[in-house]
């Protein structure tokens, strides 16, 4: 991780759909992190949906467009920070997109009545995280993780997706940010393995080997839990999962803001399908 930047301090948040809705314990774990690391998060005014998968299946113009009006409305001054892998793929894809094809962006600049800022930063949580440095986040530190034992889990949206090959990802990065706070990650598992997705909704058939097959080899290489940055995995994984043990599933925000100090957690873990309250009790991290 390199060194403090200390220009991060206003940022443009875009939550999405699901953290603002399904995964609202993400988004308010989040905020409330981002709090304690002295970070103003301003959320984006009147935003949109990114275009993500039920737009794309029916129409990616009208996904690209959804993505686009967003783009429109970010100030180009400070960075577009997302946390759900997806709308940060659709964001960044859509602005590359504008980049390479002049007449397309006339057209966007047509339909929405205002211009689009081609040098916009778009960049993931775990970005801002690693460009904070390691020492900002030790001196957070509440509550030490204490060796707990997690499979970090990146999916494959974060794990540099084909058509945005050329840009900056931090691979490796989820587990290096815990294992700051005192985590252990353990890797030796399907830490980058598709979790199905949005398949999940109509086809659970094919989904659910995939999920059994990428829990069983966290339980195999040791882990206590599964951390992810993305709430549609998170989801996948928990109601998917068929065989025993289970496992506690956490967002990554859930735990960065329990490490930091976070006092309000018992909202958050009471709305998990694996309690994961438990593991925390005996780990010491929650009463």
């Amino acid at each position: 991780m390199p060194a403090n930047d200390n220009r991060l301090t206003d940022l443009t948040y875009y939550p999405g759909c699901s953290l603002e809705s399904s995964a609202r314990e993400g988004n308010i774990s989040l905020t409330q992190a981002a709090k304690i690391l002295g970070l103003n998060l301003i959320e984006l005014e009147d935003w949109n949906c990114c275009g993500s998968s039920s737009a794309n299946i029916l129409d990616k113009e009208i996904a690209f467009s959804l993505a686009v009006r967003n783009l429109s409305l970010a100030p180009p001054d400070r960075p577009l920070m997302a946390m759900c892998p997806r709308c940060l793929y659709h964001l960044r894809e859509a602005h590359q997109r504008l980049q390479q094809e002049p007449e397309t962006l006339r057209a966007q600049k047509r339909r929405w009545g205002r211009p689009i800022p081609l040098n916009l930063e778009i960049i993931h949580f775990l970005e801002v995280l690693v460009r904070l440095g390691p020492a900002r986040l030790k001196a957070g530190i509440v509550r030490d993780l204490g060796g707990l034992k997690f499979m970090p889990y990146y999916g494959c949206t974060v794990f540099r997706p084909p058509a945005l090959r050329k840009g900056t990802y931090y691979q490796g990065e989820l587990g290096h940010v815990l294992a700051t706070l005192g985590g252990v990650p353990i890797t030796q598992a399907l830490t980058h393995r598709c979790c199905g997705s949005f398949l999940s909704a109509a086809r659970a058939d094919v989904v659910t080997p995939l999920v059994n097959e990428i829990i069983e080899s966290a339980i195999l290489a040791g882990a206590e839990c599964i951390i992810t940055s993305c709430a549609m995995c998170q989801l996948n994984l928990e109601i998917r999962y068929t065989w025993e043990p289970r496992i506690p599933i956490f967002h990554f925000s859930e735990i960065l803001a329990l490490a930091l100090g976070a006092k309000d957690y018992e909202g958050w873990f009471i709305r998990h399908l694996v309690d994961p309250r438990p593991l925390l009790t005996a780990r010491g991290l929650i009463d």
